[in-house]
């Protein structure tokens, strides 16, 4: 009976700590949206255009050529993704499907 009782306490000090654990998580993150939406005058927009240039996601290109060879690599990288799951595709399409029983 005590080892229930130590593993219900255990149990109730491990739910504790993720709780804890989420809360100082949530607050962490509620307080960088607020340090980022005053660094961007507190228009979301702006937030989430600068969020998305500093991953990469868009990108500001000086020349025509430069925006071409950005489309050009997402291309090839599409192809290859194209290449890749395409003949597993085909042999999924296309399985011996076994006979039903009547």
């Amino acid at each position: 009976m005590e080892k229930a009782a130590t593993a219900s306490r255990m149990g109730k000090f491990f739910w504790a700590g993720m709780v804890g654990l989420g809360s100082a998580i949530g607050l962490w993150a509620l307080g960088a949206l607020a340090f980022g939406l005053a660094r961007a005058g507190w228009h979301p927009g702006e937030l989430l255009r600068q969020y998305l240039v500093a991953v990469g996601a868009i990108g500001e290109f000086e020349t025509l050529v430069d925006f071409y060879t950005h489309i050009k690599g997402v291309e090839y990288i599409i192809c290859v993704a194209f290449l890749g799951a395409f003949p597993a595709f085909f042999k999924y399409v296309n399985r011996v499907k076994a006979p039903v029983a009547e």
